[in-house]
């Protein structure tokens, strides 16, 4: 009979080899669903002493049973999310939901500092935005249902786009940049959901038609062109979406969408050459609009020289670079500065009261948070099997990160203002819903278990 030793000294733990396990080991042995609550309970500590502070602020006029309330549904929303995510995506990324998490309950809080009397609205915009999430989170993993009708989701965003153009109104009453459309109570903005459905046909049609787009064009030097027959298509519906935002002067979705069809297409092809012609065709674009539209014409002027009419129609950006510069490195306290004189700061310029009121701190918070996102939409991108879902995730990352950079640099004046809002932290339903889908979709896209070598 052989009877098998046990060898005493495989037994002994040796703590030197264990910590020069590689940190991304040691992270993948901890479940996902307990990261995530726990970086979920840091969020809620977070949102709760900001209302915290603004109950005991009379500026924001906010009662401790309103605040209660708010806090309650941000919170009874997320935990609702996590414990349902728990059970459909086991594997998802665990950062993905918390800084959304933290975003959105940060946005709650400055709609309730600048503005009061949207935040019912804001908050009614919340739970619905979370049940799309999830039910975005709960659709077919393969994504087929997004990938097989590209035309009719593109064409059904570009109608409702369409319809603002007879039926569009404006919140505020005016008879200007009437871009949303009313039902009821609600607003929607149709290009929030626009640039979601537009991400998803460039996914689509990239992955299909990728290889013949890049490999069958003639070549330019080192440079291959497009193959245009099948480029032709994608020129085609993209070409539509930019005339009806030119049709409306939405300049700032114009300019996102103009982004974000170029990265993708050099994310799909990998060719410099498109990233080149696409920069040199929007300045040609750029210049144009210029001469043609007097909005365009206005936002360059003050940007390029803010200080020639400070008091007039520069007020905005001026009070915007007073106000991040009068915050200092800690800034003056949640409800301490006078964000307020900006106008339409719970919008437009949300990124200047944080700077005000949070200081350098906060605004580079702010700016962590999203490139946390965006990172983690990239790594979920190439973790995908799909060619769909790499390209999927990649565009919804980097539909987020350049809306996020475009807003809060123009609030900076590094770039002439577009007037779109910040993902999660402006004032807006809308943009609300858009983000938590674009969360939703990155959820399910990361879903994917992660195999760690031993070695």
């Amino acid at each position: 009979m052989i009877v098998a030793h046990r060898n005493p000294k495989s037994e002994i733990r040796n703590p030197q080899a264990e910590s020069t396990r590689p940190i991304s080991s040691q992270f993948a042995a901890v479940a996902p669903d307990a990261v995530e609550r726990t970086l979920l309970v840091l969020a809620a500590l977070f949102v709760a002493t900001g209302f915290g502070l603004l109950t005991l602020e009379p500026v924001s006029r906010l009662s401790y049973g309103k605040g209660l309330a708010s806090f309650a549904v941000w919170a009874i929303s997320f935990t609702l999310a996590h414990l349902i995510l728990n059970r459909r995506l086991p594997n998802r990324d665990p950062l993905l939901l918390p800084v959304s998490a933290l975003l959105s309950g940060w946005g709650l809080i400055e709609v309730t500092r600048l503005a009061p009397p949207f935040l019912n609205r804001q908050i009614i915009w919340l739970p619905i935005s979370i049940v799309v999430l999830l039910a975005v989170a709960a659709a077919p993993r393969d994504l087929r249902w997004l990938k097989r009708y590209r035309y009719t989701w593109l064409l059904a965003g570009l109608l409702l786009l369409a319809a603002t153009l007879v039926f569009g109104v404006n919140p505020s009453g005016a008879n200007v940049e009437r871009l949303w459309l009313r039902a009821g109570p609600m607003y929607l903005q149709p290009s929030e959901i626009l640039k979601l459905l537009f991400v998803a046909f460039l996914s689509s049609y990239l992955a299909e038609k990728r290889d013949l787009i890049t490999t069958t064009g003639p070549r330019l030097g080192r440079f291959r062109l497009p193959a245009l027959p099948y480029l032709a298509p994608l020129l085609m519906m993209w070409g539509l979406a930019m005339l009806l935002l030119g049709s409306q002067q939405d300049m700032g979705a114009a300019v996102l969408f103009f982004f974000t069809f170029l990265v993708m297409l050099y994310i799909a092809s990998g060719q410099w050459g498109y990233v080149i012609g696409g920069l040199g065709l929007f300045m040609v674009g750029a210049s144009v609009a210029y001469r043609l539209f007097g909005r365009v014409a206005l936002r360059v002027d003050i940007w390029w020289n803010p200080w020639a009419d400070a008091s007039g129609r520069a007020f905005q950006i001026v009070q915007s670079l007073i106000a991040l510069g009068v915050g200092g490195i800690i800034g003056q306290g949640l409800g301490q500065g006078t964000p307020t004189v900006i106008p339409v700061v719970h919008s437009d310029f949300v990124y200047a009261a944080i700077g005000e009121e949070f200081g350098l701190m906060g605004t580079l918070a702010v700016i962590a948070l999203f490139g946390i996102l965006m990172l983690r939409g990239f790594r979920a991108a190439t973790r995908a099997r799909a060619p769909f879902a790499q390209l999927l995730g990649a565009g919804l990352a980097a539909l987020i990160g350049l809306q996020a950079w475009v807003i809060m640099a123009g609030n900076a004046r590094l770039i002439p203002l577009t007037g779109i809002t910040l993902p999660f932290l402006s004032y807006g339903g809308s943009s609300l819903l858009a983000s938590c889908v674009a969360v939703g979709l990155l959820l399910q896209i990361s879903n994917t278990k992660l195999e760690v070598s031993n070695e």
